[in-house]
């Protein structure tokens, strides 16, 4: 996949089809997922993890929990897509260009994710709990390096599209009176966190900081795990970052 050039309804639906077809795939394949939310599990917290001290920050603790609640979750969010797909044509006519454009980003993330995770779960070969080693595996064996590319550079759209909004105080008034057409149409969520989006963004008087730390970070973690040799002890300074940037698990999967 590569990253979104314009977004249109039928990228938009196309993107959210593919979230429901890796659902599908996961609900017809025993454990299957179950694994895949265990991977989703240990990956948020792999970002409380790598982002703490953002988390803790004043400047920067809202947006960093934004990222982590909206984009690192494991939430289900199936009945929040199928209510969106039923609404995306009249998003694509009721909306600024540059919301239309973020939602495009958003969806396209949502589907490529949920791909790699599928991808991860498919590994996990029955693992009870994932550990920084088990992650790394997996991760290593789903490979995939342009898709994890393209994950980072979507990650980091989004998070500048919401910046430029907060430099455009009309596109906020226009969010605002939005908000009774976005309910009447079914849109209330989503309006809710693009709205919430651009506040968070905002409250940082500024995101380039926070975006970029964003990007050295995750480049600096996806090379470290490709590029990890858990074969060879002790292990050498590449393998030792990839394992100290992952947290320890305490998470139990029931079988």
């Amino acid at each position: 996949m590569s990253t979104v050039v314009h977004a249109t309804a039928e990228s938009i639906l196309g993107n959210l089809k593919i979230v429901e077809g890796e659902r599908r795939r996961r609900a017809r394949q025993a454990g299957l997922s179950r694994a895949v939310d265990a991977v989703k599990a240990f990956q948020q917290r792999r970002f409380a993890t790598t982002y703490r001290d953002l988390l803790a920050s004043d400047r920067y603790g809202s947006a960093s929990r934004f990222f982590l609640d909206e984009l690192y979750g494991p939430s289900d969010f199936t009945r929040r897509d199928a209510q969106f797909a039923r609404v995306v044509p009249a998003l694509v006519r009721l909306f600024p260009s540059e919301v239309v454009q973020t939602v495009g980003a958003l969806a396209q993330l949502h589907a490529l994710s949920e791909v790699l995770d599928t991808a991860m779960g498919l590994a996990w070969h029955g693992l009870q709990v994932i550990e920084a080693r088990d992650y790394i595996r997996l991760w290593q064996a789903t490979g995939r390096a342009p898709d994890r590319q393209a994950q980072i550079d979507l990650t980091l759209g989004v998070a500048t599209r919401l910046d430029a909004f907060t430099r455009k105080p009309l596109l906020r008034s226009s969010l605002r009176l939005m908000r009774g057409p976005a309910r009447a149409a079914g849109m209330y969520e989503l309006q809710q966190f693009l709205e919430s989006g651009f506040d968070t963004f905002q409250a940082m008087k500024g995101a380039d900081e926070f975006i970029a730390t964003v990007r050295s970070r995750e480049l600096a973690l996806a090379f470290n795990l490709f590029q990890a040799n858990l074969g060879v002890f002790p292990p050498n300074a590449t393998t030792k970052r990839a394992l100290e940037s992952l947290p320890i698990s305490d998470t139990t999967v029931n079988p």
